[in-house]
């Protein structure tokens, strides 16, 4: 990722030193993980003194959250908007999964920080973020419920069904690279077929 970059992913940060300090925090945290990062490590990677950070962030962990509250939000909005784009249960989550799963590709190194950093967050923060998964989760539960009424979906569980297909995105952040063979948006329609047929439906029969 480039400095560049960090106006499109966080538009609404300013000034444009924060953003720097937000992506340098991306890089930080995914290389060395967020405990054996320094302020010193993401002030230096946003071409700054160590000080610099605290202008913008109060500590480590503040950054640590504003990052990972944006890409849940960003998440919930587009998990959200996918449910919305069609009535049929099979077509929203067929859209849900493959948005879901293209976006955790193609922001790899933003999702594994945003998924896999959750438990550094101090314990106020942490709740936020918590809400915003749970408003993802109910989104897909309440769809999987619909499906399951409409005799599209054969689960046992929704919300494990639920959770069970956010999971197919998430860990997509742990192995994906940009040099992985499929582009994201190919392993996204890939993921929406396995996800249908996990959930009992037939994807050849689902609109597409």
């Amino acid at each position: 990722m480039t400095m560049s970059l960090s106006a499109e992913l966080w538009p609404d940060v300013q000034p444009d030193a924060a953003r720097r300090l937000m992506l340098a925090g991306v890089e930080s945290f995914a290389q060395r993980g967020y405990h054996a990062t320094t302020t010193r490590d993401i002030a230096t990677n946003a071409g700054m003194s160590p000080a610099a950070l605290y202008v913008h962030f109060p500590s480590k962990a503040a950054l640590l959250f504003a990052i990972s509250r944006s890409g849940h939000e960003q998440a919930l909005e587009l998990v959200r908007t996918a449910a919305e784009s069609a009535d049929a249960p099979t077509r929203a989550m067929r859209e849900i999964v493959e948005r879901f799963v293209a976006w955790h590709a193609r922001r790899h190194t933003i999702a594994r920080v945003v998924q896999y950093e959750l438990g550094a967050l101090p314990e106020k923060e942490y709740r936020v973020v918590a809400e915003l998964r749970r408003d993802i989760e109910r989104i897909v539960h309440d769809l999987v419920v619909k499906g399951a009424n409409a005799g599209v979906f054969t689960v046992s569980d929704p919300m494990t069904a639920a959770r069970a297909v956010l999971s197919l995105g998430v860990d997509v952040a742990r192995w994906y690279t940009d040099r992985s063979r499929k582009s994201p948006t190919a392993l996204g329609r890939e993921y929406g077929e396995l996800a249908l047929r996990m959930l009992g439906a037939d994807p050849a029969r689902s609109p597409s």
